[in-house]
């Protein structure tokens, strides 16, 4: 009898599940257009975000004190992507940067109807200084540029899409305003973003950073700069030879020493040679291809300082170093990440082959560096400006 009871109540279930199945809706597949349109947008925003980010460390890197903001960044990428060895891990912090960026475009597409008033004021006051013409288009330049910051801020309070900065959305924000709805979450949000871009880290990893590469370069590049103001009867050509060859040795080694300092996060990391050499024996060839695209990418950088560019393009030769060097520091920590993977050396060839190399590349770095302060508008001061090892305009201080 239970049997039965449990048997016509399990019945009793499938029917009613049965019912239900047919009743409910058939969930439609998506469709490839619909997929492909919101790959189109994720492409779109990741390369937003990816211009916003680039523009965003030139203008840093050209700041000073900020200028080490750009430097902790690169060298945080050159870590991460030598502890997962994913060249793709290396563009971080994509999301925070397109949202930088889309609010400073749409406040710039906000106020051109602000630009053009003001234009306007300026040649009423030309033609006939203090008029009633004037004096109104003053009044109105005000009035636009309150309505336009106000409309900056509620775009951004909205999610900063340059659809809000398009269109105000009266109503909303008159129903926003009165039910006081979206203000008390705006200054969290605020402080969350904040958190996110991670700016005391990228700071204290960028000082420390610039510390220990100025160990290195301190007398090298030192020695290069006192020779350069000696007579080479009076020992110039020795300091300039001794110095030389104590920057090949930085060329060789401190790419990968930074790698190892943003990997470990210890400023000692800089001091130790024997990793270094480890991690060589056992990745030769990505060391050898790391170091020639980083020499590559870093020598036509000195040709921008040949002339002394107006004050408008001033952050243009940072826009092109961030944009060289970020492939050199993703490669660096591909290389430094490969090599921490392995266990065994490679073959006596490729060892003594990629020493060979280095050894070349460096040299042709440091011949470069030194011919072009016969070029620079900083003479021998420009020797300062160690593009390969992120050392970039740190010292107009």
């Amino acid at each position: 009898m239970q049997a039965t009871i449990d048997d016509s109540v399990g019945l009793s279930a499938g029917v009613i599940q049965a019912a239900q199945s047919e009743t409910a809706p058939i969930p439609i597949p998506e469709g490839w257009g619909r997929r492909c349109g919101r790959a189109l947008l994720k492409a779109m925003d990741w390369g937003f975000g990816w211009v916003s980010l680039m523009a965003g460390l030139a203008v840093l890197a050209v700041i000073p004190v900020l200028n080490v903001l750009s430097l902790g960044y690169l060298l945080h990428v050159t870590g991460r992507v030598a502890i997962t060895g994913r060249l793709r891990d290396g563009f971080v912090g994509l999301p925070q940067a397109a949202v930088v960026g889309r609010i400073v475009l749409g406040a710039w597409l906000v106020f051109l109807p602000v630009r053009l008033v003001s234009g306007l004021w300026r040649d009423a006051e030309l033609v006939d200084p203090g008029s009633g013409l004037a004096q109104g288009w003053r009044v109105g330049l005000w009035i636009m540029a309150i309505l336009a910051a106000g409309q900056v801020v509620w775009a951004s309070v909205r999610g900063g899409r340059l659809r809000h900065f398009l269109w105000p959305a009266p109503r909303l924000f008159f129903r926003s305003v009165a039910a006081c709805s979206p203000w008390g979450q705006v200054w969290h949000s605020v402080l969350e973003y904040g958190a996110s871009l991670r700016l005391n880290y990228y700071f204290w990893l960028g000082f420390r950073g610039l510390v220990g590469s100025l160990a290195w370069l301190a007398v090298p590049v030192g020695l290069l700069i006192w020779a350069a103001q000696l007579p080479a009867a009076q020992g110039g050509g020795i300091l300039s030879l001794a110095g030389g060859l104590g920057l090949v040795c930085v060329a060789i080694y401190l790419p990968f020493l930074q790698a190892r300092f943003a990997l470990e996060n210890r400023l000692a990391a800089f001091f130790e040679l024997g990793p270094i050499r480890q991690w060589f024996i056992r990745a030769p060839v990505a060391f050898c291809l790391t170091g020639l695209v980083t020499v590559v990418l870093a020598l036509p950088l000195y040709l921008l300082k040949i002339e002394l560019p107006p004050r408008e393009i001033a952050w243009l030769p940072s826009l092109v170093f961030v944009l060289f060097m970020f492939p050199a520091r993703l490669l660096t920590g591909w290389a430094v990440g490969r090599a921490s993977r392995r266990q065994l050396p490679r073959h006596v060839f490729f060892r003594w082959a990629g020493r060979l190399v280095l050894l070349l590349v460096a040299l042709l770095y440091v011949v470069f560096v030194y011919a072009t302060q016969y070029l620079s508008w900083d003479g021998s001061w420009s020797l300062l400006e160690q593009h390969a090892f992120l050392v970039f305009s740190t010292f107009k201080l």
